[in-house]
């Protein structure tokens, strides 16, 4: 999961966290302060009728005794007065929910009852207002409420998406430009990545210094491999020359001619591996030209011719399906010494009787070269390190393990792409694939 989904994601949780404990804080004191409210109204109602309280109001609310002596049209608030006897025994003020009947119509109040004294004599005043317009008021609170939450938390999820992206996004470029896309260490891009963070700055400037590093040991390795496959070139090739020689000698005892031929076959052998090092150390320093039009169909075909006999004696099914001519830019010797050491593998490391099969498609854009085998195959452990130098991918044949790596260096240098699937005693299939923009005309 990328770093900027996991800011957003713990934003977008502890913001839902906090709203959720804010909305269930707001949506409890709702109804306390709506009461309260309500109860303070009712509380300055009274103490204003107290204040004003005179004998003919007295006499006029009691003259109109009935069970809602007062009411506005909306019988939204009531206002009654009673005797009662004398000193009364409860509390004196009372706050209560009930439930009052106007004409017919019943509607939930909130009740005040205040007992007082008033020349010796006690009544009771009760004031009441209706509670329903309060939960209506209360339903549209909850609604605009949980809406302004859910806005604002859309808002803010969003706010910090966008600016999650913009502060990591000298990140992500580091991690594009500068790791990612780098398949050579010589075309690295020591350039800064614009940006203001001081974190981002000290990772962009580590992966410069280990690029640095990486750069030099690189350059290193390749030109000591250079250096070291030529200069034990010519050595090798006198001393082989020489065993050559004495194997032509008259009269030479046959147990030494089986041990100078022996040799023979040692040097010859090392012969080979240092030539394979030398190509690879050529192609990466860019010692070959790539001007040449190379049609892949023509190349299969000549492979096939050349290897003809190794097929046969192997009595391997050999199937060269290409049904496109596509003619590549690059260096022919190359891209024939790449074919061929594939198909050289698949005939290698396959069974007697088994199949070879060489097709063609394009794919977006792409043409691609298939060539499977039913060899062998390799197990996941051989397969991960079966570019690297010599590390063959089984044991069972012998060989240096090099064919793979220049495989890999020449379709490096030639930038073509490099898949291989095997499973163990099924086969091989290796994909090439050729971007069409280097396509030229036969």
């Amino acid at each position: 999961m990328r770093l900027q989904v996991k800011f957003s994601l713990y934003n977008a949780v502890t913001k839902i966290a906090v709203i959720l404990v804010l909305g269930s804080i707001i949506l409890i004191s709702l109804d306390k302060l709506a009461y309260n409210q309500l109860d303070n109204r009712l509380f300055k109602k009274k103490n204003k009728i107290i204040q004003h309280l005179n004998d003919n109001e007295i006499d006029s609310l009691l003259n109109k005794e009935q069970s809602f002596t007062d009411y506005n049209i909306l019988k939204e608030e009531f206002i009654i007065l009673t005797d009662i006897p004398d000193n009364p025994s409860d509390s004196l003020t009372t706050l209560s929910t009930d439930k009052r009947e106007i004409e017919g119509d019943i509607e939930f109040y909130r009740i005040l009852e205040y007992k007082f004294v008033y020349h010796n004599n006690w009544y009771k005043l009760e004031l009441g207002e209706t509670i329903t317009n309060l939960q209506s008021i209360k339903n549209t609170i909850r609604n605009y409420m949980l809406i302004v939450l859910v806005a604002s938390l859309l808002i803010t999820l969003l706010a910090d998406y966008t600016f999650t992206n913009f502060l990591l996004k000298p990140f992500y470029l580091i991690i594009d430009k500068k790791i990612n896309k780098v398949n050579d260490p010589t075309l690295y891009n020591y350039a800064n990545i614009p940006t203001n963070t001081d974190d981002f700055k000290i990772l962009d400037e580590s992966v410069n210094a280990m690029m640095r590093k990486i750069n030099t040991l690189f350059a290193l390795e390749k030109q000591f491999i250079a250096n070291v496959s030529h200069e034990l070139l010519t050595p090798v090739s006198i001393l082989s020359t020489r065993l050559e020689n004495m194997l032509n000698t008259p009269e030479i005892p046959a147990e030494h001619e089986n041990k100078i031929f022996a040799s023979l076959k040692t040097v010859n052998r090392l012969k080979t591996i240092i030539n394979s090092l030398l190509l690879i150390s050529k192609v990466e320093n860019d010692q070959y030209l790539k001007s040449e039009n190379v049609n892949l169909k023509q190349e299969l075909i000549d492979i096939s011719e050349d290897l003809e006999d190794r097929i046969v004696d192997k009595n391997i099914s050999y199937r060269l399906e290409i049904k496109h001519s596509f003619n590549f830019k690059g260096n022919q010797a190359l891209i024939h010494t790449l074919l061929l050491n594939i198909i050289n593998n698949a005939i290698k490391y396959n069974n007697l009787g088994g199949n070879i099969t060489i097709s063609d498609t394009f794919k977006q854009d792409n043409y691609l070269i298939n060539i499977s085998d039913t060899g062998v195959g390799m197990n996941n452990a051989l397969l991960e390190n079966v570019f690297d130098r010599f590390q063959r991918g089984t044991t069972e044949e012998q060989g240096f393990g090099l064919g793979l790596a220049i495989v890999q260096s020449i379709a490096n240098f030639h930038k073509i792409g490099l898949e291989i699937k095997s499973k163990e005693d099924e086969g091989t299939t290796i994909t090439l694939t050729f971007k069409t923009e280097n396509e030229v005309s036969g």
